[in-house]
């Protein structure tokens, strides 16, 4: 996400590009519980979560359970992903969940043309619809070769970018869909990380509802460790465990003699299914 993809200068430039969150109109009902019956049991997880650029190492996350977070981020792919991630393999990941640590897969894919920055992949009208199947494709097999299994969520990563730019606005939502309308097909819940002046907000403001995802991981650095006190869109949205909130960026923190910079969340929402 934005601190390991931009300086810290540059993410509260890119977060205020569209101006201060607003209230969105119109509810959305979670689309976590699905109608087919092969799906397997939402697993969800409540309270502190951290995401880092690269997934620290086992013995890292040994030192570090038990205190502050329960669960942790892990970019699992996408071509704009900014940190490579040595320690991440499905041995990794069988490691950690059997410590107790809670796994929430993030997949960076194409990001906006009208976006700030140079970013390998980006999204244009014409090949929105076409990128966002063969991303969600890839996030899977990306997932699922780590252990994470059908049922998981996968949160997408949508940098900040200029939603009065109507054309690359209608692009991120035609790529959304698509990826998650993916993501479902092959039996993976839809989740999403974006910033409440811009990506997030897109998502929740967005007229027709046709495949948007179930689960918002809404950017907003208020320090507030919640994901209901300061929730900037309708009181309806995302509500039956479909909320995460990353409150606090770039925090320097020591535990059990690893020192790791990380992001803070408020967590109440689907994790990975492993084990």
């Amino acid at each position: 996400m934005s601190s390991h993809r931009q300086s810290k200068k540059r993410r509260y430039i890119t977060w205020g590009v569209a101006g201060a969150a607003v209230i969105a109109g119109a509810g959305i009902a979670a689309q976590t519980s699905m109608a087919a019956t092969a799906w397997p049991a939402q697993k969800t997880y409540t309270g502190r979560a951290f995401d880092t650029c690269a997934a620290p190492s086992a013995a890292a996350m040994k030192a570090w359970y038990g205190g502050l977070y329960g669960a942790a981020a892990v970019y699992v792919g996408g071509k704009n992903r900014g940190c490579a991630q040595p320690n991440l393999t499905a041995s990794w990941v069988k490691s950690v969940t059997a410590t107790g640590w809670k796994l929430i897969p993030l997949y960076v894919g194409a990001q906006p043309s009208c976006q700030t920055g140079s970013s390998p992949e980006k999204m244009t009208t014409a090949n929105a619809a076409s990128l966002g199947t063969a991303d969600a494709t890839d996030a899977v097999a990306k997932a699922a070769a780590l252990g994470m299994k059908a049922g998981s969520p996968i949160y997408l990563d949508m940098e900040a970018y200029d939603m009065t730019n109507t054309a690359c606005n209608n692009a991120v939502l035609t790529y959304v869909r698509s990826f998650d309308k993916q993501l479902r097909a092959k039996t993976y819940r839809a989740g999403y990380y974006g910033f409440t002046s811009s990506s997030a907000k897109a998502i929740a403001n967005a007229q027709d509802k046709t495949d948007l995802p179930g689960n918002l991981w809404y950017a907003l650095w208020d320090k507030n460790n919640t994901t209901t006190a300061d929730w900037p869109f309708g009181a309806t949205q995302f509500t039956g465990h479909s909320r995460a909130h990353q409150y606090m960026v770039n925090s320097k923190e020591t535990r059990g003699g690893y020192t790791i910079t990380v992001d803070r969340d408020a967590w109440d929402a689907p994790v990975a299914i492993t084990g």
